[in-house]
């Protein structure tokens, strides 16, 4: 599985066409190859290129259809692939590089990616300085002066180390000290190291970003209610459940046999003075020589502190007489011996000390938990009848476009039923939330105005789902400027790459692409998280496993990709995953046959058959 090293030192070079980048290159290389540093060069040309020589039998066959030709000698080898449907991306093109055999990637090209870079300059040129719309440049390599920075553009920049573009012996100085992480870069809190983050092509934002960015504008709700026990399961906890008591209340037995001091361990045999049944006790302390028969979960008599088992044990009974005022008496005298050819006897075997599970006052369930069944009988343990809890999230939906229908109805030219509405509230129910269907809204800017003000009264969150791709947006963008604060994003992944979000009057929005499986997809890598956080849960993190393909997945580099999976044990305990076969954003039963995503991260190019994959398990979310 291929994946970018995070701390390998990427460096660029920025300049405008003229000034001499490749000549730079080659004069440099032969210094850091004499320091010891091993460089791997990548270069980008913005036309077509052909390193085969005519005539050559690489360049022959390649020519003839080889849509790759993987050239070996014992020198070098070189693998040329044809590109005609999409240029390779930068992350791409180094995961293709051995990076254990290297120090440092120097890239001509790829200006418009975000990666620390030295602009070249030359005044001759007659081109402008890129350093003042260039956060990522990191010094500058000049055959004149930099302008001052109290000049127009400079002026709220700090200035940047300035380099001798001819002094060829300074600027590998400066590279070295790059790679040593000396030179105080763009960003001082990241790394110098090369952030696959970093890479994203503009305009567009990792799956990572879109999330973070939605999670910094969501403030939990404060809003809670007191419910009884029963009716609390599935709800979140809102404020610590502080235990009232010791449990268990008392130390006692966690098992049958007989209790004994741990002081006492090598009497021959003991004296049974009791036997205590749980929700019993002996009240007196427990002498040296005497044992007390013991049930599990029974109170252990005062003194004794340690209980031998039943299977361990052999009683003896025995007629024992006494005269009293001249009556005879009989009893029962028994006495017990230990088996120590089945196991050693330790002190303090065998008890459990009250308090051990809680103590008085500590936590049984945080703030923020999810109330399940274990969590119900531990409140109930405790004595407790009632809960406080979040009040549910109020969640509002509607689907948008006149091509839209409900189900039951007669189905129209040029239609589609909604499906998205029932898979949202089905997903929100399961969430946790309470469902606010404010059904199928027309393509009119009063309608959209209307409901959105209507959801944003009524809800903690309001979704949507359509009209948010790139030829829509316009037109509800108007609609959602009058009424709150809108980002129109396009998420790095797919299914689903448009994603609307914002404040309709201080209520969060989501606006939702319209394909049902984009919209499901979606909901679980952004809408979800947010809803966790509506509701106090912190940290919240969806379970991911990894699992062997058995089959190849296909990504475009740079992007995540979520494929509809099932995912199922080998005979030798292996977690193994497959596609579910076709996968449309329209498909739904792709979705309905699969029990898992398969994700493929941004650093990888293919996952092949054995390759490890990244799976989100299903269950319990949809």
């Amino acid at each position: 599985m291929s994946q970018i090293h995070a701390t390998l030192p990427l460096l660029g070079f920025a300049a405008f066409s003229g000034t001499g980048k490749t000549t730079l290159l080659e004069a440099i290389l032969p210094k850091l190859v004499t320091r010891g540093i091993r460089v791997a060069v990548i270069k980008h040309a913005h036309h077509d290129f052909d390193i085969d020589q005519p005539g050559k039998d690489s360049h022959r066959l390649r020519k003839a259809g080889a849509s790759q030709m993987l050239i070996s000698s014992r020198c070098r080898r070189a693998l040329v692939t044809e590109t005609p449907d999409e240029e390779a991306t930068l992350p791409h093109l180094i995961a293709q590089l051995d990076q254990t055999q290297l120090d440092l990637i120097l890239v001509e090209g790829f200006k418009k990616l975000s990666f620390p870079k030295i602009e070249l300059h030359r005044a001759e040129v007659g081109k402008p300085w890129l350093h003042p719309t260039d956060n990522n440049i990191i010094a500058v390599a000049a055959n004149v002066p930099v302008p001052a920075s109290g000049s127009a553009p400079l002026a709220e920049k700090a200035p940047l180390p300035q380099l001798d573009i001819n002094n060829l012996e300074q600027i590998t100085d400066f590279i070295v000290r790059f790679i040593q992480g000396e030179v105080n870069a763009t960003k001082p809190e990241q790394p110098q190291g090369l952030q696959c983050g970093d890479l994203t092509p503009q305009g567009m934002l990792s799956v990572a970003e879109g999330r973070e960015r939605i999670l910094g504008h969501i403030v939990p709700l404060s809003q809670s209610q007191t419910v009884d026990l029963k009716t609390a399961l599935g709800q979140i906890v809102a404020h610590d459940v502080l235990s009232p008591v010791n449990v268990p209340q008392h130390t006692n037995s966690a098992m049958d046999g007989y209790a004994i001091r741990g002081d006492d361990l090598a009497c021959d045999s003991y004296e049974v003075v009791a036997h205590v049944m749980a929700g019993h006790s002996y009240n007196l302390p427990l002498e040296k020589g005497q044992a007390v028969r013991i049930m599990t979960g029974a109170v252990v008599p005062e003194c004794a502190d340690t209980v031998v088992m039943r299977e361990q044990a052999e009683q003896t009974d025995t007629a024992a007489n006494s005269t009293v005022d001249n009556t005879v008496n009989n009893a029962v005298k028994s006495t017990v011996r230990f088996d120590l050819t089945m196991a050693t006897i330790h002190p303090g075997q065998n008890v459990r000390q009250a308090g051990e599970d809680l103590a008085l006052g500590q936590t049984a369930v945080a703030a923020g938990s999810k109330i399940t069944a274990p969590e119900l009988g531990m409140i109930a343990s405790l004595g407790i009848n009632q809960v406080t809890v979040k009040k549910p999230v109020r969640v509002a939906i509607f689907s948008t476009g006149d091509e839209v229908q409900h189900p039951g109805e007669a189905q129209q030219n040029n239609c589609i039923y909604d499906s998205n509405r029932y898979t949202l509230h089905a997903m929100l129910t399961q969430a946790g939330c309470e469902v606010i269907d404010l059904g199928i809204i027309e393509d009119s800017e009063a309608a959209l105005a209307s409901t959105l003000q209507q959801g944003s009264d009524q809800a903690d969150l309001i979704l949507s789902s359509g009209g948010v791709s790139v030829g829509d947006a316009d037109y509800i963008k108007t609609v959602l400027d009058k009424l709150g604060q809108i980002n129109f994003w396009r998420i790095n992944m797919r299914p689903g790459r448009p994603l609307a979000f914002g404040q309709i009057n201080d209520t969060p929005f989501f606006g939702l692409p319209g394909n049902p499986v984009a919209v499901m997809v979606v909901f679980l890598q952004f809408v979800e998280p947010a809803i966790r956080k509506l509701q106090g849960i912190t940290d919240w993190q969806p379970q991911v496993f990894n699992a062997i393909a058995t089959e190849r997945f296909r990504s475009r580099p740079h992007r995540t990709e979520y494929t509809r999976g099932i995912f199922s044990f080998d005979a030798n305990g292996r977690l193994m995953v497959k596609s579910t076969g076709q996968q449309g954003s329209g498909i739904l039963r792709s979705m309905s046959e699969a029990n898992c995503l398969v994700e493929i991260l941004p650093e990888q190019t293919n996952a092949e058959i054995g390759d490890l994959v990244h799976v989100i398990p299903l269950q319990g979310r949809i």
